[in-house]
């Protein structure tokens, strides 16, 4: 291979997570695989037909350049646009046979002259707000907007969804489950004037996980369909309450290869700052990845692997280049394989584990790989 740095995804590990997640959820629920932010970080075409091809009955994304590029991959299956988009873009997404989320009585008016002008009803998910207070309708204005779609033949009320606040931040649950309370409340008031839709939806990862009584007919899981769980809180959560193995392997490793080795005397600095300083006399590796490639700055204490071994980060990450130390790592050449994230031999660096080092959290990590660098497939 040509390339000084890429992904491998584990067709296999993406199989694997999403029979895992079938096999909490039934056949009957509808399992919607979140492949916004290029997948995660995985490649968003890669990792979607993967994801469909294992079983995965929709797709979701954020924004319509990525529906557009689903569709041009091939893929058919139903695809939910979770972000906002332009009265310019309706015309586009149904014609690509995009779901549309709602939260705007106004949108109504430019979408339904968008639905005629494609001669199809345009599938509309209202997103009714409970808690997090991101996207969502209010109380009081849920009904005349559900009305509103409901009266109009050019448009099909599909789905009423939710989104929880903090259901993988804690062990404590009751704000989640106050949620769930709020959105049983709103469905009790459009039966009352009936209205309803087949597919309600609230679950993300962590609920799939842990919160059985969420699932209702859709589930919508993002990290935990990448092989990672969504945070410590919600894995205590889970083994608490379940002994069944469910498991979760992460689909990807990213790698590089080194392009340089340097023997440095001790009491010279490396990198940028003069932040770090030999002790003695030391043996470098000069990797060819860095910020731009969305391994984190504020990484000081880290380490990559090479030749199965941790190789130490030195100095501070480059725009384009680390530094990391050799000295005690034998045979190491120019052009050998580094491990930034995943496994070698039986050493690993997960992505939870770059997290605390750059003080953030595993979805970070994963989603900012650039998404110029290749994905490759493996299994």
């Amino acid at each position: 291979m040509s390339e000084l740095t890429w992904v491998e995804i584990s067709s296999k590990a993406l199989h694997n997570n999403i029979a895992r997640l079938r096999s909490l959820i039934g056949r009957s629920t509808l399992l919607c695989a979140c492949v916004k932010a290029n997948a995660y970080g995985h490649g968003l075409c890669e990792a979607g037909r993967t994801f469909i091809d294992a079983g995965a009955d929709w797709l979701s994304v954020h924004a319509l350049h990525e529906a557009r590029r689903l569709r041009q991959s091939g893929l058919a299956c139903p695809i939910y646009i979770l972000g906002p988009l332009s009265p310019d873009d309706y015309p586009e997404a149904l014609q690509l046979d995009c779901r549309l989320v709602v939260y705007n009585e106004a949108d109504i008016a430019h979408i339904a002259r968008a639905a005629r002008s494609c001669n199809k009803p345009a599938r509309l998910h209202v997103k009714i707000e409970t808690g997090a207070n991101r996207q969502g309708i209010g109380p009081g204005l849920l009904e005349p907007l559900c009305t509103a779609i409901a009266e109009n033949p050019d448009l099909l009320l599909e789905g009423l969804a939710t989104h929880f606040a903090n259901i993988e931040d804690t062990t404590d649950h009751s704000f989640a489950k106050a949620q769930l309370n709020r959105l049983h409340a709103a469905l009790k008031l459009l039966d009352a004037r009936g209205i309803k839709a087949p597919i309600v939806h609230c679950a993300n990862s962590a609920a799939t996980i842990i919160f059985p009584e969420s699932h209702f007919k859709m589930v919508r899981t993002g990290i935990a369909a990448y092989g990672m769980w969504p945070s410590n809180e919600t894995y205590v959560s889970f083994v608490k309450e379940r002994t069944n193995g469910f498991v979760l392997k992460p689909a990807l490793t990213w790698k590089s290869r080194v392009a340089q080795i340097k023997d440095v005397p001790g009491g010279e600095y490396i990198g940028y700052g003069c932040t770090f300083k030999t002790g003695h006399a030391t043996r470098l590796a000069v990797v060819p990845v860095g910020y731009y490639d969305g391994f984190d700055r504020g990484i000081t204490e880290g380490h990559v692997l090479i030749r199965g071994q941790r190789a130490p980060i030195r100095g501070r990450i480059c725009m384009n280049l680390l530094m990391a130390e050799i000295t005690d790592i034998g045979d190491v050449n120019p052009g050998d394989e580094v491990v930034l994230l995943g496994c070698d031999g039986d050493e690993c660096i997960s992505a939870e584990q770059i997290a605390r080092w750059s003080n953030t959290i595993n979805y970070e990590v994963t989603t900012r790989i650039n998404d110029r660098i290749p994905r490759i497939i493996t299994d």
